[in-house]
């Protein structure tokens, strides 16, 4: 219990900033800026310490409980309360408050914002503008100034970055990085409360597509492996018609677990507006109350019905005309390309030489891929999307028809134009094998020789301020080191909230392809289920290990579902089906006559079957398991019973002060 108690009390430092590293000749007069930047942390409730690095000087931060909350009542924070609301959270009102899964009030994701809050919200408040000084150089802290912008752009700051809690990273490392005995099994719950609800709800998610990937894999295998006599025509139909019930289940079954997740998570569906989004030329925030609000919209209902169809409409055409740019772009610059390589690889017949043009090509659409990324990130600014989360998934929408592209229509080229199964086999091992293991030992690999290649460059400055190329220079705190290594970022989009389109770990971008290259040649090559599964296991422990030991922490994003991913997928599925009963006909007509008769009538039929049962099945299967439900119709009753009750005292006491009203002023008369 005492151990317990200690380690419950023990600070923990979750923010770093990152000073130049003071000068041993200098003394105060030069170097007063770190010394008023600790001294301003301090006065908002900050717990500071400070630590000399080889070559900066690092400020961690940490907060009390009761600095949290007054941060988050500034901030004007919605958390769950016991009668299942969310309200706006009050520092003096705690204990009608849920707390997380691990104990705490605050999630990392609220923690975070907090700790922005306190440290961005630092304002020169005295009468006269405080001069600063360091390295020689001066510069004036303005009254009404906020501090670290101000350090900021004048350099001064170099970063402020989350940190590792080393005693939650250690017990990660033990129980999911290098847990290899449990396979797909994860602390979801640990991750959430460790990194936010985006990157747990992403290892939810492939944790679960990798346990049921077993069952297709093992059916493949017996599909590949069996030989079942004169029984085999009808094997690859029945592994077709199985794979597609398979991936409409998933689906809908990975539905349920989201909905459970955010239940257990209490996180609520619903996304408002970003604070200070304008609607219709009022921001959200100037809203006062709902009565003055209908009032003033009761005033002019005319210009209301007028001005939000106006906003509706153009922002469906602005949508539009970016769509219309992607896809013309796709068709008239991308397509023409990718067909170039599909010939080419096909009519050269040297291996080393179809190697050498397959890594040309994917040097090539490297390049081709970022600069469509970056037009479709400048196309979204002039788009009318009201929320982060909806730009995300505009995003995604745009840059997964580039990448749709680029890795499907060279398979699709042998496919429907050749009819080579023997080739088409060949492309489908060499991208799923041959650029999986490429791209996971780049995306293992860089991180470290970023973090070498950083670690190098300051001995080197070090040595040479020294003047001397002798001596071991040595990281010994941990602080330094997690400065020096790389960040968790985007790799198309940093300014945006971009559905998970980042460097590490292995996104939803790479699972997509994958579900898609093999679901659509599921007849082809069946084996390839068998690979996949392979690879996610071994991605599960390697993404995890990224994040925990070769990356920054990563800054926390909010989410409730995997977004526009799970539409894509969804059209994978229909996808899917409309490919696989085009091989079974090719495969079954060997003539090419489209005669094969009953058979092309049986795969037309077993197509319009499955169409149905993928769009039928999601109102077989619920989307919320029972006890979410429950729970979220005893949460509202509840709360409109309190609601009511509250209302009502409101009239009666209205009324009450009403009619004393009305008494004095007979009185009077």
């Amino acid at each position: 219990m005492e151990m317990n108690r200690i380690e419950e009390e023990q600070t923990v430092f979750e923010i770093g900033v990152v000073v130049p590293k003071r000068n041993v000749e200098e003394e105060n007069e030069d170097c007063n800026c770190v010394e008023v930047l600790v001294d301003e942390f301090t006065k908002v409730g900050l717990i500071v310490e400070r630590v000399q690095g080889v070559a900066d000087e690092f400020i961690k931060l940490a907060a009390p409980l009761e600095t949290l909350g007054r941060a988050a009542a500034e901030l004007k924070l919605k958390k769950r309360t016991h009668i299942g609301m969310d309200l706006q959270f009050e520092w003096e009102e705690v204990d009608a408050f849920v707390k997380q899964p691990d104990g705490s009030l605050f999630s990392w994701f609220e923690r975070f914002h907090c700790y922005n809050h306190l440290i961005y919200g630092i304002v020169n408040k005295s009468k006269s503008a405080v001069t600063l000084k360091y390295d020689g150089k001066e510069f004036c802290w303005e009254v009404g100034e906020n501090l670290v912008p101000k350090l900021e752009s004048v350099r001064f700051i170099k970063q402020v970055f989350p940190l590792h809690d080393e005693m939650k990273r250690k017990k990660l490392l033990k129980n999911w990085a290098l847990n290899w005995w449990d396979i797909t099994d994860q602390p979801i719950d640990e991750i959430y409360s460790y990194f936010g609800a985006k990157i747990a709800i992403y290892f939810a998610f492939l944790g679960m597509y990798t346990r049921w990937m077993f069952f297709p894999a093992a059916f493949a295998i017996t599909v590949q492996l069996i030989d079942f006599g004169s029984l085999q025509l009808l094997v690859l139909p029945i592994f077709f018609i199985g794979i597609i019930l398979w991936a409409v289940m998933f689906s809908q079954f990975w539905k349920r677990k989201n909905s459970a997740l955010l239940a257990r998570w209490q996180i609520s569906y619903s996304v408002g507006v970003e604070p200070g989004y304008k609607l219709l030329g009022m921001e959200w925030g100037s809203i006062q109350s709902p009565v003055k609000a209908s009032r003033k919209w009761g005033t002019d209902k005319t210009n209301e019905k007028e001005v939000y169809p106006r906003s509706e409409w153009f922002g469906h055409l602005l949508r539009f005309r970016n769509d219309a740019i992607v896809i013309m772009s796709i068709i008239f610059l991308q397509l023409p390309f990718e067909l170039a390589y599909a010939h080419l690889y096909e009519v050269i017949v040297s291996d080393v030489m179809k190697f050498g043009l397959t890594a040309v090509y994917l040097f090539a659409i490297q390049h081709f891929t970022r600069i469509g990324g970056k037009i479709s990130v400048r196309l979204i600014k002039y788009e009318n999307n009201e929320t982060a989360e909806k730009r995300a998934d505009s995003l995604v929408y745009k840059v997964f028809g580039l990448y749709f592209m680029q890795t499907y229509i060279g398979v699709f080229y042998h496919a429907l134009l050749h009819r080579n199964f023997l080739t088409l086999r060949q492309v489908l091992i060499q991208r799923l094998l041959i650029s999986e293991v490429l791209e996971n030992l780049l995306e293992n690999s860089l991180p470290y020789l970023k973090y070498s290649y950083k670690k190098y460059g300051v001995r080197k400055k070090k040595r040479r301020e020294k003047g001397s190329s002798t001596g071991k220079i040595q990281f010994s705190s941990r602080v330094e080191k997690e400065y020096l290594k790389p960040s968790y970022t985007a790799s198309i989009a940093e300014e945006l909230e971009d559905g998970l389109f980042d460097d590490s770990p292995a996104d939803c971008l790479e699972l997509a392809l994958q579900f898609g290259m093999i679901m659509m040649f599921a007849c082809a090559f069946p084996l390839a289920f068998a690979f996949a599964t392979l690879n996610n296991i071994t991605e599960i422990r390697t993404d995890a290990l990224k994040l925990l030991a070769m990356l920054k922490r990563p800054v926390p994003r909010a989410a409730t579902t995997i977004g526009a991913w799970l539409n894509i997928f969804q059209f994978l599925i229909v996808m899917s089906i409309c490919t696989n009963c085009a091989f079974l006909v090719w495969f079954y007509d060997h003539e090419g006559k489209w005669s094969i008769e009953p058979g092309l009538a049986i795969i037309l039929v077993i197509e319009h079957i499955l169409l149905l049962i993928k769009f039928g099945f999601s109102r077989f299967v619920p989307e919320e398991p029972a006890w979410v439900r429950a729970n979220r119709v005893k949460n509202a009753t509840q709360a409109q019973d309190v609601c009511s009750k509250q209302l009502l005292r409101t009239i009666s006491g209205g009324r009450k002060m009403f009619g004393e009203v009305k008494e004095s002023e007979k009185n009077d008369l």
